[in-house]
């Protein structure tokens, strides 16, 4: 028997409330215990950033951790963006393979299986190599590989959004458009802010090699 559309709401909701509790535990909230001194640092970096108010909130908790330190600041930012798009594919994946998705919503919600999953492999590769400790030559093209990266896996998020609206194949009111767009759009504006952080922290390190 088919699942109706409301169960399918219902999977939703939980699949997704499951991913923004852990992603919030695992973030961690500012607090008189663990703001630190690099409270001020993130804050003043993240006001750079296309989401401020979202990019502190997801990073703040990690105040002590990063002091003032710009490539610990990036490698959070892209660490936070990375454990939101894993929940995100394993959300989507799972809702791929119900018996309730109307044809229309079948063939978006496997492209998207496909792209968030492509978007991990990538954010995942960026904070491997954002972690290695060179400088120089080897650090630009270090660096270029992480923009190059990231910037793939924002457009692999997007890629995923627009395919529910490609040619109104869908209605406004489909719950697995609203809500899967909902959750990736999330994702991406991590992976924006976490691209603005790792293109400052470029800038800064680059102007202050001899």
């Amino acid at each position: 028997m088919e699942v109706s559309s409301a169960a399918l709401l219902i999977i939703l909701q939980i699949s997704f409330s499951f991913m923004i509790i852990t992603h919030c535990v695992a973030a961690g909230r500012l607090t008189p215990s663990n703001a630190g001194g690099g409270g001020s640092y993130v804050e003043q970096s993240c006001s750079s950033t296309t989401y401020p108010q979202l990019c502190y909130e997801t990073l703040s908790g990690y105040s002590n951790e990063i002091q003032n330190n710009p490539r610990i600041l990036a490698t959070k930012a892209l660490s936070v963006a990375l454990s939101s798009a894993k929940s995100t594919s394993m959300a989507v994946r799972n809702l791929s393979g119900s018996r309730g998705l109307s044809r229309r919503e079948a063939g978006p919600m496997g492209d998207c299986v496909s792209v968030v999953g492509d978007s991990v492999f990538k954010l995942q590769k960026s904070v491997g190599e954002l972690g290695r400790d060179i400088s120089g030559t080897d650090f630009s093209m270090m660096i270029s590989d992480v923009q190059t990266w990231v910037s793939a896996a924002l457009t692999d998020e997007n890629t995923c959004m627009n395919g529910f609206d490609d040619g109104g194949k869908l209605e406004s009111t489909s719950t697995v458009k609203t809500a899967v767009r909902g959750q990736v759009l999330k994702v991406a504006h991590l992976t924006t802010n976490a691209l603005a952080l790792v293109n400052n922290f470029a800038s800064t390190t680059q102007a202050n090699q001899p």
